[in-house]
């Protein structure tokens, strides 16, 4: 098939950074066409990201905004101006789904609204993400990435099975909270598309980054909610719990049923110590993980390599993966089997690996091309698009409104 999936819906992006942008690379790279707005002359702040192709400055280069602009159509606009808003309006009346992170309170204050927007175009779609949300009473406060993984309630509980109980909460790496944020955004857009796209009536999304993370620990969340009780790191010697030294690296394997420990044992050479009736059942093994079993296991696992302990384990039936590190995730015959990094040519940064995406179609599969330079898309979406003349286009540059 020469279309793909999204081909038929048409996205407008006014975000910044990671989870309005990421929303619609899910989204571009399955065939939506996705328009990107920056500010004239400074662009979305990803483009001051690290790290750089050729450890440089240049914001054509940021490794970041690359891979969260793949596919995009990339237009400059200043919103805040009249001008700016006009435009803005052609290009909303034409869309079918509005996405934006536009902070606290600023929405509001430059008539950015979901009544304003409705009333250009009542089949729209429009998506807002926020560190709180659009209502309560913190809908006005700011936060970046950190401040809303801990908000989220997840960094209370990291490190897991902390043998240090008293130590500062930490966070999980890099950006992964705010792409959460944005994958479900996504999920909530598409929903909302396919609603509009069978009603011709749209609807306005309020994304609470906040919200989302707190889902990654409502177990939690929902033992205290129901029954007064604190979950902290859960500091207690569950059986092969965390990550163990092999020589070259790290192994993380989980033995849940007995099936899986007496297989464990056979591929530790049935040593004496494991037929201690005390590690008979479930119970019993988690009991004395801690201070029997574990530190067995770690000094039989540090004598293998982790690509060794990982084959022989789970040749076994044992669940077991070696702890990836970027080099290995690169390398990967796993990954290369099912085709997830994919090269794509940047007219500045070149030839590069990119992730694709973790699901394949049968029908309409993934096609990425390179994140837009700053305003390389502005003479086909306001000329061939819009109807701006070349001339208008040059004023309005002059202007500093494109």
């Amino acid at each position: 098939m020469s279309e793909q999936a999204l081909s038929h819906l048409k996205v407008v992006e006014l975000c910044n950074l990671v989870s309005g942008p990421y929303c619609t690379k899910l989204m571009a790279d399955l065939g939506a066409e996705v328009v990107k707005i920056e500010p004239p002359g400074i662009g979305d702040e990803a483009r001051k990201k690290g790290p750089f192709v050729g450890d440089m400055g240049n914001p054509e280069l940021s490794g970041l905004f690359l891979h969260l602009n793949t596919s995009k159509l990339g237009i400059t606009l200043d919103v805040t101006t009249a001008t700016g808003r006009e435009i803005l309006e052609k290009l909303l009346a034409q869309a079918d789904i509005f996405v934006e992170d536009t902070p606290p309170g600023i929405a509001e204050k430059q008539g950015l609204t979901y009544e304003y927007v409705e009333a250009l175009n009542p089949r729209l779609v429009m998506t807002s993400i926020t560190p709180f949300g659009k209502t309560g009473p913190y809908r006005d406060y700011k936060a970046y990435e950190l401040n809303s993984h801990h908000a989220g309630g997840e960094g209370f509980l990291l490190p897991i099975h902390s043998s240090e109980p008293d130590r500062e909460p930490v966070k999980v790496s890099d950006i992964v909270g705010d792409s959460i944020c944005g994958l479900t955004a996504c999920l909530a857009t598409l929903t909302a598309a396919y609603f509009a796209t069978a009603t011709g009536i749209g609807q306005h999304i309020d994304v609470s980054k906040q919200d989302v993370l707190m889902t990654l620990v409502q177990n939690h969340v929902c033992t205290y909610a129901n029954l007064g009780e604190v979950h902290d790191r859960l500091r207690k010697g569950f059986l092969t719990v965390l990550p163990m030294a092999c020589r070259d690296g790290y192994i993380m394997m989980t033995i849940v049923t007995d099936r899986e420990w007496q297989s464990l044992v056979e591929c530790m050479g049935n040593p004496e110590w494991a037929q201690d009736e005390r590690f008979a059942s479930w119970a019993g093994r988690h009991w004395w993980a801690g201070t029997e079993i574990n530190p067995r296991i770690s000094e039989w696992v540090s004598q293998y390599t982790k690509d060794e302990l990982f084959h022989r384990l789970q040749a076994a039936g044992v669940a077991a993966v070696p702890v990836m590190t970027s080099e290995d995730l690169a390398k990967s015959p796993q990954l290369k089997e099912r085709g997830f990094f994919a090269e794509i040519a940047h007219p500045e940064a070149g030839s590069l690996r990119y992730p694709t995406v973790s699901y394949q179609f049968s029908e309409t599969p993934w096609r990425g091309s390179p994140a837009p330079l700053l305003g390389q898309h502005n003479e086909l979406i306001y000329c061939e698009r819009l109807g701006y003349s070349r001339q208008e286009l040059t004023k309005l540059a002059t202007a500093g409104i494109i």
